[in-house]
């Protein structure tokens, strides 16, 4: 196992830059994990990382099964307060890969497409993506000023969700939504409440953006404005939480018709 312990190392450096930009990150196609889980599922698929990363001390059961099956060549140890500018956040299980960025998947049917419009925070689109491939969503589609998908926040948040959903970024979704055949619903403050359409029919859901919502031409390209009833004067909630009612809502649709 390598034990680096200078910031000056040129390997901590491009871990950093990495961790730290979009950029780096499209022109390496390569990115972080952190934790156990997500580098489980990473391995399920695509085999072993490039490299396994801990900090000096005890690493947690979990991280030792996984580093017992690495070979000692992609091991690495950074002393605490390096491996700490690495994680995405302050409370990280212990263990970081480093990983090839998968190809995007090929999406085999689209009968209900996430359109995401500039999310901006990484944990709400993360969260976004692991509810979506919970909810059987066929294709995600963000638009260009999404922050970007493969960060390690967004990964930490999507614990997996990246790895078998089809996701495409930097996407006109005006154009994409004048070329979709289904309904394609945004999500509104004053629209038709989401619990009275038929969501079982080819869909495409937009969410908006967290602090200005859909934008106006998108808005004008959707087939029907929706809304979330809600009640004692709240307002609205938080991107991840509606976008997980409203594609939960199409789960409780479909499962009704299969009990019939």
């Amino acid at each position: 196992m390598k034990h680096l312990t200078s910031r000056d190392n040129a390997l901590f450096k491009t871990l950093k830059k990495l961790n730290d930009s979009a950029r780096e990150r499209k022109v390496a196609q390569q990115t972080l994990l952190d934790g156990v889980h997500l580098i489980e599922s990473y391995m399920a698929l695509y085999g072993e990382p490039k490299l396994l990363i801990i900090p000096e001390g005890k690493s947690s059961t979990e991280a030792v099964g996984i580093l017992q099956q690495a070979d000692d060549d992609k091991l690495v140890m950074f002393p605490t307060l390096m491996f700490a500018e690495l994680t995405p956040v302050a409370s990280s299980t212990g263990i970081l890969a480093l990983v090839d960025i998968p190809e995007v998947l090929a999406c085999q049917k689209e009968d209900f497409v996430l359109l995401l419009e500039e999310i901006q925070d990484p944990g709400n689109l993360g969260a976004i993506l692991r509810t979506a491939a919970a909810a059987g969503v066929s294709m995600v589609v963000c638009s260009k000023g999404c922050t970007d998908v493969w960060s390690p926040k967004c990964l930490r948040g999507g614990q997996g969700a990246h790895f078998v959903l089809s996701i495409v970024e930097n996407i006109d979704l005006v154009d994409f939504a004048n070329s979709f055949t289904g309904q394609i619903l945004a999500t509104s403050m004053n629209g038709v409440s989401i619990y009275n359409l038929d969501l079982t029919k080819p869909t495409a859901l937009i969410i908006g953006n967290e602090g200005a919502g859909v934008s106006a031409a998108l808005m004008h390209a959707a087939t029907q404005k929706v809304s979330i009833p809600m009640q004692n004067n709240v307002e609205s909630l938080n991107a991840a939480v509606a976008a997980g009612v409203c594609m939960y809502e199409r789960v409780r649709q479909l499962a009704v018709i299969v009990k019939r």
